[in-house]
């Protein structure tokens, strides 16, 4: 773990007034303290200050280094739940895996066609409660937003995870529609900045709108949808805010039975959206008081 940096300059400044040979050269006593002999401005400071600071930043380094390569071999050790998230990721839709691996073959494919192959774009993976299976949650993309893969696509990646799974191992893939969310807020407004329908009387925007919109990106895929975390953004973000109240939240997803939305359900404090992302349904629901 890296060292504060005034650690790593009191253990320089104590190595410099513990030498015989500069105490000598300087005329102060072995062992003094260099906050009491050397001034702030002095050049010996000055130097051991950058000298901390390069040493910090480069066990910061260090430290971030292993991290990432802690978190490689984590998800690299076959079977566990981060393993299934990293080859989900790694799936390439339209090519064929090298015999009796699970890696794919690009021998005769461009980079374009590999990046282009990767369609799951998100992926979380999690044990159920209720049985020894493991669920596989993804989402591709279309432009720029989050969107289940198409019926032939899905089917590609299950034969893919029933090549690559381990024996005995049930797998449940969690491709649906996103899960709605239905909004009801009242907000009290600033009267000098929004007007009685929350635009912005100088720019023209719904700010509350685009903090909503700006929240749902920042929430992680499979992420937790926490009420009141949710009312501090748009208050801390959506310019004529002075209160925003939650009067009713409730969500949506689909049922795998029917393969239809069910009946809305109530988010008393907070919730992980069922299909891993959620959609705001509409915006018709939100009251401007002052």
């Amino acid at each position: 773990m890296a060292r504060s940096k005034n650690d790593i300059k009191a253990e320089i400044t104590t190595n410099f007034m513990g030498n015989a040979n500069i105490a000598a050269a300087y005329g102060f006593n072995i062992g003094d303290s260099f906050v009491n002999t050397f001034s702030l401005v002095s050049l010996e400071n000055f130097l051991f200050e950058i000298l901390a600071y390069a040493i910090y930043v480069h066990e910061l380094l260090f430290d971030t280094h292993k991290t990432e390569i802690d978190q490689a071999l984590l998800n690299q050790k076959s079977g566990r739940l981060s393993w299934y998230r990293t080859m989900a990721l790694a799936f390439q839709y339209g090519f064929d895996l090298i015999e009796d691996t699970d890696v794919f073959d690009n021998s005769t494919a461009t980079q374009d066609q590999i990046d282009a192959s990767k369609i799951i774009k998100y992926a979380a993976v999690n044990e159920s409660v209720t049985e020894s299976r493991v669920i596989i949650k993804i989402a591709g993309e279309e432009n720029d937003v989050l969107a289940p893969l198409q019926p032939s696509e899905l089917a590609s990646f299950e034969a893919y995870l029933q090549e690559i799974r381990y024996a005995g191992v049930q797998i449940t893939v969690v491709n649906y529609l996103p899960d709605l969310l239905f909004l009801t807020l009242q907000i009290q407004r600033d009267p000098l900045v929004l007007d009685a329908n929350g635009m912005s009387i100088k720019n023209g925007n719904f700010p509350v709108i685009d903090a909503i919109e700006a929240y749902m990106k920042l929430l992680p895929f499979d992420g937790e949808f926490v009420i009141f975390d949710f009312l501090k953004y748009i208050e801390a973000n959506a310019e004529g805010v002075v209160t925003p109240t939650a009067l009713n939240v409730e969500s949506s997803f689909i049922d795998p039975l029917t393969d239809a939305y069910g009946s809305p359900v109530s988010i008393p404090i907070k919730t992980i959206p069922f299909s891993g992302y959620f959609k705001v349904d509409n915006y018709n629901s939100i009251s401007y008081v002052v």
